[in-house]
């Protein structure tokens, strides 16, 4: 009997185990959640004023649920299936930041704290149940929905975060510089064994919406609002062509997986 077993003594549930429904975290991981982070944010914003916030509010929420329940249905990581998934998550957790400051008037300095709050709960009832937050252990249904519950608050709240510096005297492009510098904590820390792994990956994590949301901000909107003045349209095509390239590319090549020879693991 395992020291495991000794102090844990709740009773045994069966529980039906899958693959892990994760990809691994290599700079692929990075990349594509920096794009689907930009992407998301200006899909958002282009569907809000082609449809108005609440037709695109309903599409999204749609949108969100049909990815989740493909996702779902999946018994192993599939690279498209969880791409679509975390992009529909990304739109809907913008829209969900935005309607709450557009729509409520709900300042970015209290919903930022609050998805916070929010974050943090998800976390607490995750290790309260499963006593990790690792990503490398979601083979259950449970563990699964803990995941994107918890993926959904850091894109709620890195928009929120986002959108509060950016409106405060940071600007786009000042936020891009600051939360560029500050995703290179966590990877600092765990590197040089300060931060666990676990910790380092969700604090990256929640940091890449805001890096990512600022940056194609900066890029879309227009001059006088210290943009390039690209356009919503052209950059969320940009965008969505990048990720389709890299998830194509993941998809054939199964670099993101346990088997597959690729970039050494983040985190």
């Amino acid at each position: 009997m395992t020291a495991e077993h000794i102090l844990d003594d709740r009773p045994r549930i069966p529980v039906r185990r899958m693959a892990n429904k994760v990809p691994e975290v290599t700079a692929y991981f990075w990349i594509i959640k920096v794009l689907t982070t930009g992407m998301g944010e200006t899909a958002s914003d282009l569907l809000a004023r082609l449809l108005g916030p609440v037709p695109a509010v309903g599409l999204g929420g749609l949108a969100l649920v049909a990815s989740l329940a493909v996702q779902f249905a999946l018994r192993r990581y599939v690279a498209w299936a969880y791409w679509t998934a975390v992009v529909m998550v990304s739109v809907f957790g913008t829209m969900a930041a935005d309607v709450l400051h557009v729509g409520l008037g709900v300042p970015y300095a209290v919903s930022t704290p609050a998805f916070l709050a929010v974050l943090a709960a998800v976390f607490v009832l995750w290790y309260a149940s499963e006593g990790t937050l690792s990503i490398h252990s979601i083979g259950t249904r449970r563990r699964e929905a803990f995941y994107w519950a918890a993926v959904l608050a850091t894109f709620a709240l890195g928009t929120a975060a986002g959108d509060l510096t950016a409106t405060t005297g940071f600007g786009y492009l000042g936020s891009v510089v600051l939360f560029a510098a500050a995703i290179c904590v966590p990877a600092l820390a765990h590197r040089f064994g300060a931060l666990g792994a676990v910790a380092a990956f969700w604090t990256a994590y929640v940091i890449t919406r805001p890096l990512g949301a600022s940056l194609a901000d900066w890029m879309a909107l227009g001059r006088t609002r210290g943009g390039l003045g690209l356009g919503l349209a052209p950059v969320t095509l940009a965008w969505t062509v990048a990720i389709v390239g890299f998830v194509g590319y993941l998809a054939v090549t199964r670099r993101d997986t346990d088997a597959a020879p690729g970039p050494s693991r983040a985190f």
